[in-house]
């Protein structure tokens, strides 16, 4: 049986005793290379993927993870089924540190330095990124999330910035004006080009602070403390997340069918590998 979910994330979760390390897969693909390898790991029974985003050791800055790359090597693998586990700041009161949030909504606020989209070259194509996030996917974790005791706040807007430096307070009270819910460095473009291939998206946001907004001053070690507390809540979800998904898989309609516009004839060899890996 091919394995059709993937978590995106940080060690904490690869670290964890209750998942087994089956396999490494290495994935070669058209833009680059991975974060790091493909792991098969194991819980409860059920088979998942889990690529770490900053590599193995977290020495990948936002700016340079090769997010077409991670995508692109799992949709290969077989992955229908992404989820992210990402480290945010708060912009809101009523998100506070330690508490997880499911956004469904993306802000891109980065400089125009990633790669954002599998259609360029000569090959050009749309898909709509109304709903980044897939709703079923983010109902299924909040259900879960709500049986492991994490306090969980289902919905709102991720603001995405370049980094890897933190917001100045002006900064921050912008991303608050927009009424935005939190604030990362990188599910931008990764939700995107999710979406492009055809793939159900949701993240899991572990809120770490409360940016730099409130006058109380965050300092990085005070950050990290709470990312600590984070990844235990973490990995009590994914234990409970992953059999879940892996036995009643999600129902859901990719929206990539009909993205290519490019005349068929214009299409080189290259393009056409790409395709048969997305759209499949």
């Amino acid at each position: 049986m091919s394995i059709k979910l993937a978590v995106i994330g940080g060690s904490g979760i690869y670290k964890l005793d209750a998942i087994k390390l089956i396999r490494e897969h290495e994935v070669k693909t058209p833009f680059g290379v991975p974060s790091s390898k493909v792991m098969e790991m194991e819980v409860g029974g059920s088979s998942f993927y889990f690529l770490p985003r900053h590599g193995i050791g977290h020495f990948i800055t936002p700016s340079e993870v090769n997010y077409r790359a991670n995508i692109y090597a799992l949709k290969a693998l077989g992955v229908d089924t992404v989820v992210s586990i990402s480290a945010v700041g708060s912009l809101q009161e009523q998100y506070a540190p330690r508490d997880f949030v499911l956004p469904d909504q993306f802000i891109d606020w980065t400089k125009g330095l990633r790669k954002r989209t599998f259609f360029d070259n000569g090959m050009v194509g749309h898909v709509s990124a109304a709903y980044p996030v897939e709703k079923s996917l983010q109902s299924r974790i909040y259900e879960v999330s709500k049986k492991t005791g994490v306090k969980t706040h289902f919905g709102g807007s991720y603001v995405c910035i370049e980094g890897p430096q933190f917001s100045t307070r002006a900064e921050s009270q912008i991303y608050r004006s927009f009424g935005a819910s939190i604030i990362g460095m990188t599910n931008v473009p990764e939700a995107f080009l999710a979406k492009e291939a055809g793939m159900a998206y949701a993240t899991v946001a572990m809120v770490t602070d409360y940016d730099c907004w409130k006058e109380e001053h965050c300092e990085v070690q005070e950050i990290m403390s709470v990312m600590k507390d984070n990844y235990v809540s973490a990995q009590k979800l994914v234990t409970e997340l992953i059999p879940s998904l892996v036995k009643n898989p999600i129902s859901f309609v990719p929206e990539n069918k009909f993205a290519v516009v490019t005349d068929p004839a214009k299409l080189t060899d290259d393009h056409k590998k790409i395709l048969e890996v997305i759209l499949k």
